[in-house]
């Protein structure tokens, strides 16, 4: 059977067609990568339990927390291997105080910031309230104060905090609150050198916590320090006791939970332990090298004696727990209030340590200079006043 002219036609047709599509150039197609892949892991996402890049390039390793990490390993050693006395025997012993007094704080904080990459950044929003507003600050200083932990257990949850969505203004005012006002230490504080100046260097705290966030929040409402891109806001109708039975939920012990808490912990907590370390490091190297007396006699109550020991202390990492002998001693042998005020209140207000931790987390440095610059005329001028007073 002969195919027909209209048949033969139709099959040049079909031929020339799939000829055409077979040459069809197909474009190579272009991966566009979500945002979420596309964020900074210093931005609103959570730090991946990988860790964080925070620290560092990706795939390099962190040589500031490997370093600081081995002297301070180094200087435990050399408590229990060198002799009485000499320098080294010196920066061993601190290292191995300042272990003992700080790993409770520093193990708490880490747990602390594991707890609070499960905490949504909405339930964070609702519980210290609208960045900017006096109520969120009032409630970041209450949770400051409320917060039973170490100086460097508070710098990570403060770090976590913003992360979560706290506003510049609320994070400082929780920082400054923390430090020392915590029940536990209060109480030390008290018995040491009296309720009356317990309760005034307090409320003088709390004041200052307030104005610095009032200040910061109005400097980013201005536009002169950046605002949180963390932030969020809160969508209608949202309930927070269902939000924290789900947090509950997936803090529930067993099935290695407990394991991924630590291990997110650490892996959150990498870029503030960094300089924890570093400080701890520092400051054994100083109390080696610097003769206890001339640190003791040094601080009179004086301009001078309050300049040196706003010098000190923001060069001496002195945990919380051992600030507040120390500010009992400027108090009660010293005779200088004014001096012990400044020894509380300048670890929050100038530690190079929080610096620098601010500096990570928000990656500016007007916010994280925006801590020392606001606070410490405050704390300078109060202190003073005090001095005269006292």
């Amino acid at each position: 059977m002969t195919d027909t002219p209209s048949s033969k036609d139709d099959d040049r047709a079909r031929r020339e067609l799939r000829r055409s599509l077979l040459n069809l150039t197909v474009p190579k197609p272009v991966r566009v990568k979500p945002v979420a892949e596309r964020r900074s892991c210093c931005a609103p996402a959570a730090p991946a339990a990988g860790g964080s890049c925070c620290g560092g390039k990706r795939g390099r390793p962190d040589w500031l927390l490997r370093v600081s990490a081995g002297l301070f390993l180094f200087g435990i050693g050399l408590h229990y291997l060198t002799p009485e006395t000499g320098w080294l025997r010196a920066f061993g012993d601190s290292c191995d105080g300042l272990l003992r007094q700080t790993w409770w704080g520093v193990a708490l904080g880490i747990l602390s910031v594991a707890v609070l990459g499960r905490v949504p950044r909405e339930l964070v929003a609702a519980l210290l309230g609208r960045g900017g507003s006096n109520g969120g600050l009032l409630r970041a200083v209450g949770a400051g104060v409320a917060l039973d932990l170490c100086n460097h257990g508070i710098l990570m949850v403060g770090m976590g905090l913003y992360q979560r969505g706290a506003s510049l203004g609320q994070t400082l005012a929780f920082l400054i609150a923390s430090p020392w006002n915590s029940l536990s230490l209060t109480l030390i504080l008290g018995s040491l050198i009296g309720w009356g100046w317990t309760l005034l260097f307090l409320g003088l705290s709390v004041v200052i916590a307030l104005v610095t966030g009032w200040i910061a929040e109005r400097m980013v409402a201005a536009g002169k320090l950046p605002a949180n891109p963390n932030s969020v806001a809160l969508p209608v109708g949202y309930r927070v006791r269902p939000a924290i039975r789900g947090v509950l939920v997936s803090l529930k012990p067993g099935g290695g939970n407990l394991t991924r808490l630590w291990r997110e912990g650490l892996a959150g907590s990498r870029m503030i332990l960094r300089w924890i370390l570093f400080g701890f490091v520092l400051t054994g190297l100083i109390r080696a090298l610097v003769p206890m007396d001339v640190f003791q006699h040094a601080f009179g109550p004086t301009l001078a004696g309050m300049g040196l020991t706003l010098l000190f202390t923001t060069l001496l990492e002195v945990c919380s727990e051992g600030s507040s002998p120390v500010a009992a001693d400027l108090l009660t042998r010293a005779h200088a209030p004014g001096n012990a005020f400044v020894f509380l209140m300048a670890g929050a207000a100038t530690d190079y340590t929080e610096v620098l931790s601010l500096r990570e987390t928000t990656r500016s440095w007007k916010s994280a200079l925006a801590l020392p610059l606001l606070t410490t005329p405050q704390v300078l001028v109060i202190a003073w006043l005090i001095q005269m007073s006292g």
